[in-house]
């Protein structure tokens, strides 16, 4: 169904705004308050759920009754026909999700103000009961005055309960901002909220969401068994205050969190200050082969095996129980010797040849050096001479005479040094390669992809990822935006006016028609467009359609005192046809004779063109005659009346 021009004759549609999985927000005008608002109309597929009708309703409701400077006020909520709609404030500016698209990770003294300002709006809501369940960089507006504006109160909610909708195992809503307990089926409560604001700082501060996949159940199943790196991994200038409150909103278990969104707050406010966040201890950064670790997960409401029936679990491993079992045993090792020689007394011991190790992998050559009587310990470092894993030298070199029992360092190679790649998402593509190529990377292979929101030329995407650590002169492949998709104005000029508004609807135009006179297109059919057919324009295009009203209708002049010729001439130049009466008119006056002394119709009356004005001719009157008698004098005097006008 289209989205009618005016919602229950008070609220009037002006433009598309936005587009997205619930509905279609668009600038409308309040006739009744004389005000402009925001007006989100809900997809067809929803308005047809009775049971999202329904909570949509209630939760509408009351998030109506939020008023908070940080929350986007809902002033009405309505149906006209079959289409549901919620008429909001309308906040100019841009979402948070278009800022970290074209600018990328924001200063951490802005993100941190930003999700203060958040954790207010939230703080809010949940003292009304009210849980957001969807915050995200789209729900976050921000004003030009710098003010920040938290949207869609409630709404997820509505989705979430619509049987329509939600599926006992299913994940729905947005994979990348869940919650553990979102992503396992469990009960969701502010604390829900608290996560998914923390997930938004991380993005803000790095430029990315802490998770990413292929897919949103395989960012979901990260939420819940994957730990992500502290943000200052990603980007240096974050201070260890910002990595211990993203933290703490990012655990696992909801206990471990903040317990209330003004606790967050007040911790975010504190940062800003220079002080010591209560969040605790600042934990260290993760080590470089530690970037993600499995952790212990509170048990959900819904079993992992039903809340992820599409993911595909991979086969369980030994791995780590013999990795732990073998380094525990060279622990031992050590101690032993180290033991005898302590009791022994001896100062030093027979001196070993180091053995050749170098080409081995890691794991051979501590067995080797282990065996000859060593203690050996590995380390990495690049070299793109030696493949990743086998040993480059020794410390002492092979062939070297050591003492038994001592140290030897095993350098391991990582392969060729790697780089972390720059963040050019949001950039005109020749700043992006420039980005790229000083760093020392080469720009891969080029897609294109139409989106309606960023200029065509801008990068949307690219892989590898921001900030993963790989070799230099490794490609990054770029998507790019080639703008908007774009549609053709339909051939409508010479259609009738129905004919021309379906082609326009066909076409997913919009249109406004106007109409005017024409003496030679035929009235109710199209003169013109604007822009013009052949012209490819976005979706969504208003398209002026112009409509012929027919010949324009004629005043009638007002020919008293004309000849014939005259009047014929002046009737015949405005697309009148003249016709003259057979009967005349006796005037007194001389010079009214043989020229028009009355019209029908009138003079000012409107006439279409080819309508017919009767005029008629003024004659001369009788002359006066006087006649005398012997007797009787008698005079007659005949008098012409005066013409009509």
């Amino acid at each position: 169904m289209d989205t009618p021009t005016s919602l229950t004759d008070r609220y009037r549609i002006v433009s598309h705004l936005a587009r997205g999985g619930m509905a279609d927000v668009y600038r409308g005008y309040d006739e009744l308050l004389g005000r402009n608002v925001a007006i989100k109309v809900l997809h067809q597929q929803l308005s047809n759920d009775e049971a999202f009708v329904k909570r949509f309703r209630k939760e509408a409701q009351a998030a109506a009754n939020l008023t908070h400077p940080n929350i986007v006020g809902i002033y009405d909520w309505g149906q006209f026909d079959s289409t549901y709609f919620i008429v909001m404030e309308l906040v100019e500016g841009r979402s948070l999700r278009d800022v970290l698209r074209s600018e990328g990770p924001l200063l951490p003294r802005r993100a941190t103000e930003i999700a203060a300002e958040v954790a207010a709006a939230l703080s809010v809501a949940h003292r009304a009961g009210l849980v957001h369940r969807d915050v995200k960089p789209g729900n976050i507006l921000l004003a030009p005055d710098g003010t920040v504006k938290v949207t869609d109160f409630g709404i997820a909610r509505a989705w979430d309960d619509s049987q329509e909708l939600t599926r006992t195992g299913a994940v729905m809503g947005t994979a990348t901002y869940f919650s553990p307990e979102q992503a396992q089926g469990g009960k969701v409560d502010e604390r829900s909220d608290i996560y998914s604001l923390g997930v938004v700082l991380y993005e803000m501060l790095t430029g990315q969401p802490p998770f990413r996949g292929d897919s949103p159940v395989a960012v979901a199943y990260q939420h819940v068994s994957a730990e992500a790196p502290p943000p200052s991994r990603l980007n240096p200038d974050v201070p260890a205050e910002l990595d211990a409150i993203v933290g703490k909103c990012l655990q696992k278990d909801p206990q471990a969190r903040y317990q209330t969104a003004e606790e967050l707050r007040t911790d975010l406010w504190r940062a800003l200050q220079g002080e010591k966040p209560m969040a605790g201890a600042v934990p260290p950064p993760a080590a470089a082969d530690d970037a993600t670790r499995v952790l212990a997960v509170p048990p959900a409401t819904v079993p992992p095996d039903e809340a992820y029936r599409q993911l595909e679990e991979p086969p369980s491993s030994n791995l780590g129980f013999i990795v732990g079992t073998f380094a525990l045993l060279a622990t031992l090792i050590v101690l032993v010797i180290l033991t005898f020689d302590l009791f022994s007394g001896s100062g030093g011991g027979a001196t070993l040849e180091v053995p050749n190790v170098v080409g081995m992998t890691e794991e051979e050559a501590l067995v080797v050096l282990q065996r000859a009587g060593f203690i050996a310990v590995a380390r990495e470092r690049p070299d793109p001479t030696v493949e990743e894993g086998l040993v480059i030298e020794t410390d002492p070199p092979a062939g070297t005479q050591a003492e038994e029992g001592s140290l030897v360092t095993v350098w391991v190679s990582s392969g060729e040094e790697r780089f972390g790649v720059p963040f050019v998402i949001g950039m005109d593509l020749e700043t992006a390669r420039q980005r790229i190529e000083e760093q020392g990377f080469t720009v891969g292979q080029i897609t294109e992809r139409a989106d309606p929101d960023e200029p065509e030329g801008t990068v949307l995407d690219q892989n590898p990822q921001p900030g993963a650590q790989v070799p230099a002169g490794t490609p990054i492949d770029l998507v790019v935006s080639a703008g908007p998709d774009t549609v053709e104005i339909p051939p409508i000029v010479g259609l009738t006016e129905r004919d021309a508004v379906s082609q326009l609807q066909l076409a997913g135009l919009t249109w406004t028609i106007e109409r005017e006179y024409s003496d030679e297109v035929e009235e109710g059919r199209v003169i013109r467009t604007d822009p013009e057919p052949g012209e490819q324009v976005a979706p969504d295009t208003r398209v002026l359609v112009v409509v012929s009203d027919g010949p324009e209708p004629v005043q009638v002049p007002n020919l008293f005192g004309l000849t014939e010729q005259q009047a014929r001439s002046t009737l015949e130049g405005l697309g009148l046809v003249m016709e003259v009466s057979q009967a005349r008119i006796e005037v007194s006056d001389p010079s009214l004779v043989d020229k028009v002394v009355q019209q029908n119709p009138q003079a000012g009356v409107t006439l279409e063109r080819g309508s017919t004005v009767v005029v008629t001719l003024g004659a001369p009157a009788p002359t006066t005659t006087t006649t005398t008698t012997t007797t009787t004098s008698t005079t007659t005097t005949t008098t012409e009346p005066p013409p009509e006008p």
